[in-house]
């Protein structure tokens, strides 16, 4: 800062031409720092006509910089350097008056006047000694004014903290944090140089044998553009869209900033707008992270005031529009041109450039590849700006407005699935990292909308972070057992080659391999393999599909043994027909009475949908929340779901996170295949992933004896596993053959497949016993080779955990089992629900006078029940019950439409091969497939 230092005026100097300071590179305007317009042509008449100022289409000042802002200065001292001491003023006064030529009579009484009063004037000034005292005075002022406004500054910084914490935190910590965070930020800016915001290093990705997956990188050598090369329809864009004060604020807009804050006092937070300068954007992508909080935002506005006293606008502006995303991994405007429109910037239309301009704002909504017709939208709004603000003629605005904007297609560089699956678990990482809050369960659909727009724009933003920031990360993703993997999938799979009309095979299949030891994923594949440059979809992470029967031992079963149940606990196999009905009380209904592990074994739907009804779907849906699975619904809170008919569906990854913990006694850790992550200084960002006990030890342990019946006698059976290493699995099949499932484990490993075509529909002979339960195999069998004899832990004696009055034991009160509803609710509602069961059994066994009494007071603890599923069916049990007694009453649920139909799955001795089915296209991800599916087995 030697430079800045050598233009600052000493407290004993005047401002002078002869001592005016030479502003140095770096230097930005003092009046600009206080948020005073700089001087231009448009609002001040040039003082020095030797230099011609140049003024632009958007009334920026372009005279060289130096001397732009040495004018700004002056007008913010209040000093000309032309205007002259008044002494000398007064002199040239008298002497203009006396060389006047004689005028009439009247104007010459007016002149002898005017002398007068000048000679007065001369009588009253002060000793010559006064110069010195007036020097001291406009020092002491100057001072002053640069203390009022670090002052201001401070205390605004100060009121912004306050206000976005909502008189959340006292009045007394706002300073202390104040002062944290410009401690925290210090130095940041200083120690930047221009090229801080021109500098992006390539990310590598490792596999486990230290070879080199990928190299992420932008195109930035080749596409950075100085000021001067940035079109000036750009420029003026940004302008009108982003930051209207931009070349006159100090890095913050105020009054931008207050409007913001009343606006959302308002709505009561209904509508949210931001109010970042262009500055404060090229703060928060430079130098802070994406996370959402009150520091970040103090720090930001901090280092974009930092920011605009180091550099010109016109630096900021190069910065900033180098540095942002434009989508699809295009960064600064030279790159989204050349990839959007295959032109350099120089050649984009006025139409174009409002389109591109519109992408930064939100790279997610105004994607041009997912979402063309919103970015044309904000393009038109541009226009409009730009037009309203005198930047572009109205003639260029409707020809503009006219102008078809034609996107060329992204050339996506091909990527394997290992590598695909890598960098998406770096992105989470990222987003977790710079504080991201993952949700697994939802108040509504219009909440989990909401969410997955946020998830989307943080995610690309961290990729974009990922592929600029020059990080290196190691992976766990093993080469020899990717091989492998991807081999059983193409082998089983072979028989049916017919292609989509894309040129993707039509029939897919996806799985993924975890090290039960570490908890890591060290293979996964998303589909066929295949010659081919259109399609890069990696079905393990990226399709959700219902998970039939694999889902029963999650959410059903497991639970069920942790809250009164046993293996050898004799269950009802009821229709499933008959517990759709409207008034049907699933515990009343008939049916076969069986163990539970034949259930498990055999697969039996209407054990399931007994089990789930009596435990509720809160508490079994709790089980997946915790184990991050992320398309979790309110649709999905329904009985239906016992069956694997879910809205959106599961994914191989999440499927074998959630068998993982069942072989490792019921701790679950977050599949990933990161090891390590060195950040471009080389330090480790990377974390553990905590690891929690979603089932009890013995639960687990239970489950997992239970499964390994599956596989020796149950609908796995006929895959024949011949081992001294144990197997436990579960196989799933969903309506009319769409999708197969097997989901299984040894000791050592634990594998996740699904198979069946993008656009869901049927493939003869498909259950979770053939294809699937072959590539399970043929995998599994080449992994444990030559690893010694195994088996699980062996079970404790079960106790009928639950049994009585505890609910839910060894887990806290405050523990979320869904959004808003805790453990300790769900130990209330059960111990209520109890209680009115008795008053309900007392109430069928008395007389016709007694039964009125004994359904008030049940109706009266039902109604006290908080969670909706259960409170429903204890009323539906209770108007069953039969009386003539008053009472609140309470519909039975309508349950959604399923079609469930009550065949079993019935799996064929031998894998069958043979002609696949007709050809479709793939289908879209995230799209509803339930809860109305349904489930064979």
């Amino acid at each position: 800062m030697e430079g800045r230092q050598e233009g600052i005026l000493d407290d004993t100097q005047e401002l002078t031409t002869e001592n005016m300071p030479e502003n140095q590179p770096g230097d930005q305007p003092e009046a600009e720092l206080m948020g005073q317009p700089e001087k231009t042509p448009e609002n001040t008449a040039s003082n020095e006509p030797e230099q011609e100022s140049e003024v632009s289409a958007d009334g920026r000042d372009e005279t060289p910089a130096e001397n732009h802002e040495a004018s700004s200065l002056v007008s913010h001292t209040g000093t000309n350097m032309q205007n002259e001491p008044e002494d000398v003023r007064d002199q040239e006064a008298d002497e203009q008056l006396h060389q006047r030529k004689p005028r009439s009579r009247k104007s010459q009484k007016q002149e002898k006047k005017q002398q007068r009063k000048v000679k007065k004037a001369e009588k009253q000034k002060k000793p010559d000694n006064s110069k010195g005292l007036w020097k001291y005075i406009k020092i002491i002022f100057r001072s002053m004014f640069k203390v009022l406004k670090v002052t201001f500054m401070t205390l605004f910084i100060i009121c912004v903290i306050a206000l976005v914490a909502v008189l959340g935190i006292g009045a007394y910590k706002v300073y202390p944090m104040y002062l944290e965070y410009k401690t925290q930020v210090e130095g940041i800016v200083e120690a930047s140089t221009p090229d801080t915001f021109r500098l992006q290093e390539a990310s590598f990705i490792y596999d486990a044998n230290g070879e080199v997956l990928a190299k992420l990188t932008g195109d930035e050598d080749s596409s950075y553009l100085t000021y001067d090369e940035i079109p000036e329809y750009a420029v003026n864009a940004f302008i009108a869209i982003e930051d209207r004060t931009f070349w006159d604020n100090s890095g913050i807009d105020i009054k931008g900033i207050f409007r913001v804050a009343i606006n959302y006092f308002k709505t009561e937070g209904e509508e949210k707008h931001g109010a970042s300068t262009i500055t404060q954007q090229l703060a928060r992508n430079r130098f802070l992270t994406r996370e959402v909080s009150i520091e970040r935002k103090a720090k930001e506005m901090l280092i974009a005031m930092d920011l605009t006293k180091k550099y010109t606008k016109k630096q900021i502006m190069e910065f900033y529009i180098n540095d942002i995303s434009f989508a699809n991994t295009y960064y600064g405007l030279q790159a989204a041109a050349r990839g959007y429109f295959g032109v350099d910037a120089n050649d984009l239309s006025l139409s174009q450039i409002a389109y591109l301009c519109a992408i930064p704002n939100s790279p997610s909504y105004y994607n041009p590849y997912k979402h063309p017709e919103n970015a044309i939208k904000r393009r038109d709004k541009i226009l409009g700006d730009m037009k309203d603000m005198g930047f572009i003629t109205e003639k260029e605005y409707s020809q503009a407005l006219e102008e078809t904007i034609n996107v060329q297609r992204m050339k996506t560089p091909m990527r394997n699935y290992e590598t695909t699956y890598a960098i998406d678990c770096a992105i989470r990482y990222l987003m977790r990292m710079d504080g991201f809050d993952f949700k697994y369960g939802f108040q509504d659909k219009s909440e989990y909308l909401e969410y997955k727009d946020r998830y989307e724009e943080v995610y690309n933003q961290e990729r974009d972070n990922l592929y600029t920031g020059g990080y290196t990360i190691y992976t766990s993703l093993e080469p020899d057992k990717q091989r492998i993997l991807q081999e059983s999938v193409d082998s089983v799979l072979t028989f049916d080659e017919a292609v989509a009309e894309n040129g993707i095979f039509a029939l897919q299949g996806a799985a993924t391999v975890i090290d039960n030891s570490t908890n890591r994923v060290v293979a996964i594949v998303g589909g066929r393999s295949q010659d081919t440059d259109t399609y890069t979809l990696n079905r393990a992470f990226q399709s959700f599909r219902q998970p039939g029967s694999t889902i029963k031992p999650l959410i059903v079963y497991a639970p069920a043994l942790e809250n009164g149940y046993k293996s050898t606990t004799m269950v009802k196999n009821i229709k499933v027909q008959d517990a759709k009905q409207k008034d049907a009380v699933v515990k009343d209904l008939p049916g076969d009475m069986m163990t539970l592990r034949t259930a498990v074994e055999k697969s039996r739907n209407g054990v399931a949908w007994y089990v789930y009804d009596d435990i509720t779907p809160e508490l079994g849906m709790s089980y997946l929340t915790q184990m991050r699975f992320d398309n979790i619904v309110p649709d999905d809170y329904y009985p239906a779901s016992a069956l694997g008919g879910f809205t959106y569906g599961a994914t191989t990854e999440e499927m074998a996170g959630a068998y993982s913990a069942l072989a490792d006694s019921g701790r679950y850790k977050e599949p990933t295949c990161i090891v390590k992550m060195l950040d471009n200084e080389g330090n480790n960002v990377f974390e553990e992933y905590p690891v929690i006990q979603v089932y009890q030890e013995n639960t687990a342990n239970v489950m997992t004896d239970i499964l390994k019946g599956v596989i020796s006698r149950g609908t796995a059976a006929s895959m024949g596993w011949r081992s001294s290493i144990e197997a436990a699995g579960k196989t799933g099949t969903t309506n009319s053959s769409k999708d197969g499932w097997f989901c299984g484990m040894t000791p050592y490993y634990t594998i996740s497949v699904w198979v069946g075509y993008d656009q869901p529909k049927m493939l003869s002979n498909l259950y979770g016993a053939t294809y699937p339960a072959s590539i399970w195999k043929k995998t599994m069998e080449q992994l444990v080779e030559g690893l010694e004899p195994a088996s699980f832990t062996e079970p404790g004696p079960e106790t009928g955990i639950g049994d009585g009055s505890q609910y839910l034991p060894g887990r806290d009160d405050d523990e979320l089992l869904s959004d808003g509803y805790t453990v300790g609710d769900f130990r209330k509602d059960h111990a209520l629900a109890d209680a009115a069961q008795e008053l309900i059994d007392q109430m069928r066994k008395s007389g016709s006078g007694a039964k009125k009494q004994f359904k008030a007071e049940a109706q009266a603890l039902i109604n006290q029940i908080t969670g909706d599923t259960l409170r429903n069916r204890m009323t539906g049990i209770l108007n069953s019950s039969g009386s003539n007694g008053t009472g609140a009453q309470t519909p039975p649920p309508v349950l959604p439409p399923a079609e469930l139909p009550s065949q079993e799955e019935a799996p064929p001795e031998t894998v069958p091969s043979g002609p696949g089915s007709d050809t479709g296209s793939p289908g879209k991800q995230n799209v509803p497939q339930g809860p109305a599916a349904e489930i064979i087995e």
